[in-house]
């Protein structure tokens, strides 16, 4: 991706647009007053995809859906060559709310929009998406659904092999909206020179800076693990504490262990406990058992390695030191994926265009996202909109409309920085 010279001027992008457009998509599954049900291939998904592949129509964008689902826009350039994309997912956590993956989506539309009537064509193609899944809010295993069919990591036993919460295969659902599940390896893209996502932070960090928008230099890396300590039941008055195997006291001692290792390393090293399951779970027992989850993250790769061993290290050493039976399963590994400097270079050339007063600050996510996968098949970024208490995955998120707009004006300036 070749560098770009600081752009001369701001794109300045209607806000009534953008508030519109982001408030006629949330109707589409809304829930209470400002909740969002928007699981993948459900009838609100169709509905949504419907009205943004309409959008991009009706911006003079042609418009293309894939196997799996994902609605493209292009705008095409006068040179030709592979495409710089933006966009974001369509689907909601259950429940959602109206800005994560929406507002990626509205955004990107509404900066090629806005560049077409303004500039003409770009010297190279533009594309904005709607990726079909990303949530894994229906089929827990189908996280990333859309990106990752675009860059080929969905195999052909996986539509039928991957369940959803009511036990029926995203195969049918797929089928239930016309898609053809034997088709999903034709969604692959190998066309594409970038990838910039806009995106809610999900974090409170640009709220304590005071700044509207944020670049993000990498996406986190993670591992999960399932944890599962066996020590033996037993009477909680009778058995004397020197002759127990409480799986209950190995796992307060890792839990605090691994929430203080990644506390002492700082930000933005994190560790999370965040499901426990007790048997026989009763108030007068020495449980037999005690499962737990446990996610670390940092989005640096040699720092996230040190975290993994300091925690593995941790978690045998108290089952081995108690007597406790250990079964230790990792879930899910990702790791860490840099946002590449040019890009970023141009990001905040422009938010320092577009943004006034005071510096745009620059961070890591510590959530992962749809870029994370595009990162397969070619350069990414980021780009983070102030979210309220960092609030998201619920129906409370909310970015205010001078914020967003601050969003989308930057990245449709560091798009015409790049494509024009």
């Amino acid at each position: 991706m070749p560098s770009s010279a600081p752009p001369p001027e701001p794109v300045r992008v209607e806000p009534r647009l953008v508030e519109r457009w982001l408030a006629e998509l949330a109707r589409h599954g809304a829930h209470g007053e400002t909740g969002v049900w928007r699981p993948v291939y459900s009838p609100a998904w169709a509905a949504a995809q419907a009205t943004i592949a309409g959008w991009f129509a009706e911006s003079g964008l042609a418009v293309r859906r894939d196997a799996v689902g994902n609605v493209w826009g292009r705008l095409e350039g006068r040179t030709g060559g592979p495409a710089i994309a933006t966009g974001s997912h369509v689907d909601s956590q259950l429940p959602g709310g109206r800005f994560d993956g929406a507002l990626g989506v509205v955004g990107g539309l509404v900066a090629l929009r806005t560049l077409a009537e303004r500039y003409g064509p770009p010297r190279r193609p533009l594309e904005v998406v709607a990726f079909c899944e990303e949530e894994a809010s229906r089929f827990p295993t189908a996280n990333f659904w859309g990106s990752r069919a675009v860059i080929g990591r969905i195999d052909s036993e996986e539509p039928e092999r991957t369940l959803g919460f009511d036990g029926a295969p995203i195969a049918a659902a797929m089928r239930e909206v016309w898609l053809d599940p034997t088709r999903v390896a034709e969604a692959r893209r190998d066309d594409l020179a970038a990838f910039i996502e806009l995106h809610s932070e999900q974090g409170p960090i640009l709220e304590q800076t005071g700044a509207p928008v944020g670049v993000v230099t990498g996406i986190t890396g993670y591992r999960q693990w399932t944890v599962e300590l066996t020590g033996t039941a037993n009477h909680a008055g009778a058995c004397p504490m020197d002759l127990r195997r409480d799986p209950m006291a190995g796992a307060a001692e890792i839990v605090a262990g691994v929430i203080d290792a990644a506390a002492r390393r700082g930000r933005p090293a994190v560790t999370t406990v965040g499901r426990m399951v007790v048997a026989p779970n009763l108030r007068s027992v020495v449980p037999a058992t005690v499962g737990f989850t446990v996610d670390a993250r940092h989005p640096d790769p040699a720092a996230l390695r040190s975290l993994l061993a300091a925690h593995e290290e941790l978690i045998r050493g108290v089952a081995a030191r108690r007597g406790l039976g250990l079964a230790l399963r990792v879930d899910s590994d990702r790791i860490p994926c840099p946002c590449q400097p040019p890009l970023v270079a141009a990001l905040r050339a422009a938010a320092a265009v577009v943004v006034s007063g005071g510096g745009v600050p620059e961070l890591a996510s510590g959530a992962v996202h749809d870029a994370q996968q595009m990162a397969a098949i070619c350069p990414v970024a980021m780009l983070f909109v102030r979210s309220r208490g960092g609030l998201s995955h619920t129906p409370e998120e909310f970015s205010s409309l001078d914020d967003c707009v601050a969003g989308i004006e930057t990245l449709a300036t560091a798009l015409r920085a790049l494509a024009y």
